[in-house]
């Protein structure tokens, strides 16, 4: 008797074809693609959300298709490219008139009026450390600080000697050029140093922020690209790099991520996340008493709690399961809106002069050999030395996002934020005492 019931296909049998094996980001392209028609339609027939849902939608699905493309496109991919194009790509979109206004103010309604770039950073920070191990924290910190000192000065010395070589007066490459680069970003940086110069010179703050905003975005861009480039040398020069670890330590078993692989505990995801916010909240609370930024109050607040050893065991594990969490899935997202919404593309266009463009190279390249040599003396791999320093040039915390992204080093946010807002308050106090004295 023949048995005739029928019986599915096992999976194995099931045909299967290349396209079907390619994904955008976490999804297969056939979710995508429908994904994103669902998007259009909604785009063009004004009927997309102008909140965080359709913010989100519109930038994690931009995000994934450009940082698929950085990590594709040959030569690119191997200098930052995810990174490049999503931040460049959407900043031509929108000067070009390409980017549709339903999209357009979905994004600026996440990222500005809903503040989802601080969300981000604080569960990056948070979590890069209190999931960190205990020494390489406190090694970490301490060290740090002397490629930073020294790499700063290298980059002032470099682009005062560049800038002489090409016509310009060291006053000029140092408060317009190298200031704007390290000053800690354009929101941290630009415009408290255009108040600053504003008052003093008795100069219009607007003319002042278009003569410096091209040096913040140019000294990024080359960060960009040289943490894409020295992400490369780590994995091909292992002794070099420590995969993501900034101190050498001697411990092999936490040479790779600071935490072992555990399954994901979705009860410790919602612990992680109210700790990242707490942290934040209770930063921005105490800034205004403390005289320190918020930012730089919820890192000193995350080290306290991670040195005192308060915490159990499984918060400091929530806390680094969702820092996990968000650089996997929100990283893309994040630098396109900011590509969108603070990249300038007539601003960086008419910067590209050969004399403008040297200095800001000089600039942003001795401070990252510094960094690299002296964090290499200081026993700190030399590879993540010089990436944290090279955030020193970094457009304020999103600023690290896109260079950390380029070398795939989130866990090196906290560091990163050290060299941003601390070094860029220091060089901005520092700038804004000299050009008084001056004038």
């Amino acid at each position: 008797m023949v048995d005739t019931t029928f019986r599915p296909a096992a999976p194995e049998a099931i045909p299967s074809t290349k396209l079907n094996g390619v994904k955008i980001g976490p999804l297969p392209i056939s979710i995508y693609v429908g994904a994103a028609i669902v998007c259009a339609a909604a785009v063009y027939s004004g009927k997309l959300p102008n909140d965080v849902i359709g913010g989100l939608l519109v930038l994690m699905l931009l995000g994934f298709l450009l940082g698929k493309l950085g990590q594709t496109i040959p030569v690119l991919k191997q200098i930052g490219g995810t990174a490049i194009l999503c931040l460049f790509v959407p900043a031509a979109l929108v000067s070009y008139g390409l980017m549709p206004d339903a999209a357009l103010k979905a994004i600026t309604t996440t990222f500005r009026t809903a503040n989802f770039q601080y969300f981000f950073i604080a569960c990056l920070v948070a979590g890069s450390i209190l999931g960190m191990p205990y020494r390489v924290l406190v090694q970490g910190f301490i060290r740090m600080f002397v490629p930073l000192l020294i790499g700063t000065i290298a980059a002032v010395s470099a682009g005062i000697l560049v800038g002489l070589a090409f016509g310009y007066t060291p006053k000029d490459t140092f408060f317009f050029i190298i200031i704007p680069i390290v000053g800690g970003g354009l929101a941290e940086g630009v415009l408290p140093l255009s108040i600053a110069y504003s008052e003093i010179l008795q100069r219009p703050k607007a003319d002042l922020v278009a003569h410096m905003v091209p040096a913040a975005l140019l000294g990024n861009v080359v960060a960009i690209v040289c943490a894409g480039l020295l992400a490369r040398l780590g994995e091909r020069r292992r002794d070099l790099s420590g995969q993501g670890m900034l101190v050498k330590t001697g411990d092999n078993d936490i040479l790779g991520d600071v935490r072992p692989d555990r399954p994901i505990d979705l009860g410790l995801l919602g612990a992680g996340m109210v700790l990242s916010c707490g942290l934040f909240v209770l930063g921005m609370t105490l800034a205004p008493f403390t005289g320190i930024p918020g930012p730089i109050m919820m890192i000193i607040a995350a080290v306290a709690l991670k040195l005192t050893k308060i915490l159990p065991n499984e918060m400091e594990l929530g806390a680094y399961q969702i820092n996990k969490f968000m650089s996997t899935n929100l990283t893309f997202a994040i630098l396109v809106a900011m590509g969108a919404l603070l990249v300038k593309w007539e601003q960086l266009v008419a910067s590209f002069n050969p004399g403008y463009i040297m200095i800001c190279t000089a600039t942003v390249l001795a401070m990252i050999a510094s960094g690299f040599y002296v964090g290499k003396w200081l026993n700190m791999y030399p590879v993540e030395a010089a990436i944290v320093t090279a955030c020193h040039s970094g457009l304020g915390g999103t600023g690290d996002v896109a260079i950390l992204g380029a070398a795939d080093r989130m866990g090196l946010m906290a560091f990163a934020q050290i060299a941003t807002r601390v070094g860029g308050a220091i060089m901005i106090v520092i700038a804004t005492l000299l050009l008084k004295s001056l004038s």
